[in-house]
């Protein structure tokens, strides 16, 4: 006896079950058929997938973001008033009226119905539930259990037959049907099935290794041919040309419309100037020169009467 555990790669290797002719019969056709079936759907489902992408970005994404703020300020934003200052008065006066009401029932009920509801429900029991229970108890129910002994053994016996007719009739030939047709043929079809199903998911990976194959060819063409003399179009000959209309055109321009500023902002200037000159001499010659203020006499002296040693106004010298 081997005690020694054989290798993972022998495990691996080894099959669970011996694979029959008819597998390797179907298994190779079913897989080139399913291939050749998948591959456009895969191609076309990458499609719709990247153009749904592209959609959700620049479409429905923004659209979705209107139309939430449109439906808050046409909808919600009424609803909320309309919920505060229709709604809620409207609802606070119904549920007062019905407070009411409410109490108007209950004191109708415990006043009125309730006495009137005692005295019908004595007159139904002594005049109609006592009469129908003596009846049912001494009359119904003793011819009740005698038909009901009559029909279960009349229902027996009719299942008895049908159980036998049916299971002659129909089982016997059910299970040998099942067991000598549809069993094998529910082996083969089995069989089948796996094999269409691993070769669905064989060629479906397949199909994705394709359409990524067909993508990236697009989008490598796609950038010869429009990105890339683009690119060249914009390095070689737009930003040229745009430095010389920049260093030609614009700046010159730029220096020019300066100047003007500047030779406008003077111009406007000197003009206020001269403004204030002529309105300064008009208010002259209509109403005179301004009065001077007089200097108001302080604690200092006059400019002409300045200090010296031999005057009074110092404190030393003062008499």
């Amino acid at each position: 006896m081997d005690l020694e555990k054989p290798p993972p790669q022998q495990q691996r290797e080894e099959p669970e079950e011996p694979e029959g002719c008819l597998v390797v019969a179907i298994r190779i056709p079913v897989r080139i058929v399913v291939l050749v079936l998948v591959v456009p759907v895969r191609m076309a489902g990458d499609a719709l997938v990247v153009t749904g992408r592209f959609l959700n970005d620049t479409v429905l994404r923004p659209l979705g973001r209107a139309l939430a703020w449109a439906g808050y300020v046409l909808l919600v934003v009424p609803a909320l008033w309309l919920h505060q200052y229709v709604l809620t008065p409207v609802g606070q006066a119904l549920a007062w009226v019905a407070r009411g009401i409410g109490a108007g029932l209950a004191r109708l009920y415990a006043r009125v119905l309730t006495p009137v509801g005692h005295a019908v429900a004595w007159l139904v029991r002594y005049l109609v539930v006592v009469p129908a229970l003596w009846l049912y108890a001494w009359v119904l129910a003793p011819v009740g259990r005698a038909l009901a002994w009559a029909v279960r053994m009349v229902v027996t016996g009719i299942g008895l037959v049908l159980y036998w007719t049916a299971r002659l009739l129909v089982v016997l030939p059910a299970l040998a049907l099942w067991r000598w047709v549809l069993a094998p043929v529910g082996r083969v079809l089995l069989v089948v099935g796996r094999e269409i199903g691993e070769a669905l998911g064989h060629a479906w990976r397949v199909a994705g290794h394709i359409s990524l194959a067909v993508g990236r060819f697009l989008g490598t063409l796609f950038r010869w041919i429009f990105v890339e003399p683009a690119r060249w179009v914009y390095r070689t000959v737009l930003t040229p040309v745009g430095h010389v209309v920049r260093d030609a055109v614009l700046r010159p321009a730029a220096e020019a419309a300066r100047a003007v500023g500047r030779a406008t902002r003077q111009a406007l200037a000197t003009a206020r100037e001269s403004v204030r000159q002529t309105r300064a001499d008009v208010r002259r010659m209509l109403f005179g020169e301004p009065r001077r203020r007089e200097a108001v006499g302080g604690r200092e002296p006059a400019a002409r009467e300045t200090r010296t040693l031999g005057s009074s106004t110092t404190a030393l010298t003062k008499d």
